[in-house]
């Protein structure tokens, strides 16, 4: 399947989504993750009107996006924040959406460039005790939150979850619905949060339907990966 077919089908599949349950696609916006994926895989997605595109490794996306500076796309930084990578990643991205501790938010505004409009973050959630993932718990939202918020060169966007590796739908339904009612209670009080960041290829549905704004999805798109490939990180 090329990836035309690939992105017709995903689009009715996120229409159908969005319309079980009475919204409106327009209502959900679709972050491809290019992890892995070359620049000219990309360009080509970007012709059939794909704009926002999702990385784990900073210096691969680096260097895509330097290729790609002719076009008007939107990137965002989805991978594990390391300290030492802060600068590279407010110099070169649009959005994070991995912020789960203040002194990486506290970074990212102090080494945003004067000359580039302000970085877009969502804070990570931890909703479940896998090990190795990233995100706050819920009781730590609002305490980041409002630091984030007074922040010079950021803007708070809103929520984003990578919820545990399960094929229990009721697991996850609790899961999104959790997310929803943390992402309301956030945009009541901050009026810059408008993005509810959950829902991968292999549940985007069931997240559209619990209320996600913003599904991050790269097989669905892409194919699968090649692991053989090695990526540059």
């Amino acid at each position: 399947m090329d990836i035309e077919t690939r992105k017709e089908h995903l689009d009715r599949r996120i229409n159908s989504a969005a319309r079980r349950v009475g919204r409106e696609p327009s209502e959900i916006k679709l972050l491809a993750v290019s992890k892995t994926r070359s620049a000219e895989t990309i360009r080509a997605l970007a012709a059939l009107g794909q704009h926002a595109f999702g990385e784990n490794y900073l210096q691969e996306a680096v260097d895509k996006i330097n290729q790609l500076d002719d076009l008007d796309l939107e990137w965002h930084f989805i991978g594990q924040m390391q300290r030492n990578k802060t600068a590279a990643v407010a110099e070169n991205f649009d959005w994070v959406q991995s912020i789960d501790r203040l002194v990486i938010a506290e970074r990212l505004s102090a080494q945003r460039p004067a000359n580039m409009d302000e970085l877009n973050v969502c804070i990570q959630m931890r909703m479940s005790d896998e090990a190795g993932k990233g995100g706050i718990a819920p009781e730590a939202l609002f305490p980041l939150a409002d630091a984030i918020n007074s922040l010079p060169g950021l803007v708070l966007r809103g929520l984003m979850t990578i919820p545990e590796n399960t094929t229990e739908i009721d697991r996850l339904k609790r899961i999104f619905r959790k997310m929803n009612s943390l992402y309301s209670r956030l945009k009541t009080r901050y009026d810059t949060v408008d993005t509810l960041s959950m829902g991968m290829t292999s549940d985007f549905e069931l997240a559209i339907e619990e209320g996600s704004t913003m599904i991050r999805v790269g097989t669905a798109l892409f194919g699968p990966r090649n692991h053989g490939k090695s990526s540059i990180r």
